[in-house]
């Protein structure tokens, strides 16, 4: 499953800058607003320590890990729901996103133009959530209108739909994003028809100065409130220093992350964060040909994740014999693990945790 997140922000705050240095893709970066107008796309791989150590036990052929694919949206301004600037373009695109890295720029330079003339995190957040409130409400509005005949003819579903629809639609109005508004996992499945924007989770990505790398500063405690209050996630990087970190092989890349007193790339804290926010988890598979590592959503049933390998696997699924991470590890082997009793047999209702490594058996 490829786990697919959409940057962005207001021009200038240092989207294509972070972009660059995570996936090393080389994203036009300009002191303009508009730079980038089609969005750059990077994949890169999910960095996770198992992996190697599996690795190293099993000695395959090759390691592959899970990927996650970046997009370096527009920069959108104050009217983008009424089509300014490149408004339009910047939500047909973020549609098409599994989640939101809003990238808020949490430094002061002189030399860096901001396009309101001034820094102030609070109102650079309350430009972008104000334009997909709205976007959602004209999107939300044509879509009552189409169910509101069949509501109002008794058909059961269609009632549903938008009586909870007129739920997201008085939200709004209030100006707050609709992952702000509490519902039961039953009606938050039934609104996600509705494809709203601001439903997406979102993680902060505060983009701070060199100095506040480590331990951030007042305008990261603001963002981090605002956070808090709208049930979204944050995290810090420097997008100077990760160009430089992006340039460095990984012997020297950890050498000059202890030498600044931190401990993983601004990348790293960034997916384990979007892995969070969209409920995922890693499963392995492990063979002389090769040890893999697999996504796919925390409460998957064994035929789900068989499915994430290929579909063939999940239509004939039989059986899966899981070994926790920690106990493959911990036995030294694959048959060190069996002999333990450490392997297990699962069947269809077996839900994957995060971790298990996994062999498939299927009949198609």
């Amino acid at each position: 499953m490829a786990l697919n997140c959409g940057i962005v922000g207001l021009p200038n705050v240092g989207k294509s800058t972070i972009f660059n240095a995570i996936t090393k893709a080389g994203a036009q970066s300009a002191n303009y607003p508009f730079c980038t107008i089609e969005p750059n796309v990077g994949r890169v791989d999910v960095p996770d320590a198992r992996l190697q150590k599996i690795a190293d036990i099993v000695k395959p052929r090759r390691i592959m890990p899970a990927s996650m694919e970046f997009l370096d949206i527009a920069g959108l301004v104050e009217g983008a729901s009424k089509g300014e600037g490149l408004g339009n373009q910047f939500l047909s695109h973020i549609r098409e996103t599994n989640a939101i890295a809003h990238v808020v720029r949490c430094f002061e330079d002189e030399n860096i133009i901001h396009v309101r003339g001034k820094v102030s995190p609070a109102d650079d957040i309350r430009i972008i959530n104000l334009e997909l409130i709205l976007a959602d409400m004209d999107s939300l509005s044509k879509q009552l209108s189409r169910l509101e005949k069949k509501a109002k003819s008794n058909d059961k579903v269609s009632k549903q739909l938008f009586e909870i629809g007129e739920r997201l639609m008085k939200h709004l109005e209030e100006e707050k994003p609709l992952r702000t508004l509490k519902l039961t996992s039953d009606e938050f499945s039934i609104s996600r028809e509705f494809q709203m924007l601001t439903q997406k989770p979102v993680l902060y990505v505060m983009n701070v100065d060199e100095a506040s790398a480590k331990a951030g500063n007042r305008m990261t405690k603001e963002v981090e409130e605002i956070a808090k209050a709208e049930h979204a996630s944050t995290v810090t990087v420097c997008g100077r220093i990760e160009e430089e970190i992006a340039a460095l092989s990984l012997d020297e890349q950890s050498e000059y992350l202890k030498s600044i007193g931190l401990d993983e790339p601004g990348l790293n804290r960034m997916i384990h964060v979007a892995f969070y926010l969209l409920n995922l988890i890693t499963f392995f598979t492990a063979g002389e040909e090769e040890v893999r590592a697999w996504t796919v959503h925390k409460g998957s049933f064994a035929p789900q994740a068989a499915g994430a390998i290929h579909s063939d696997i999940e239509r004939g699924f039989i059986r899966a014999e899981v070994t926790a991470y920690e106990d493959f590890l911990s036995a030294g082997s694959m048959n060190a693990a069996k002999e333990a009793g450490k392997m297990r047999l699962e069947g269809k209702e077996y839900i994957i945790a995060d971790g298990d490594i996994v062999y498939f058996r299927f009949n198609v």
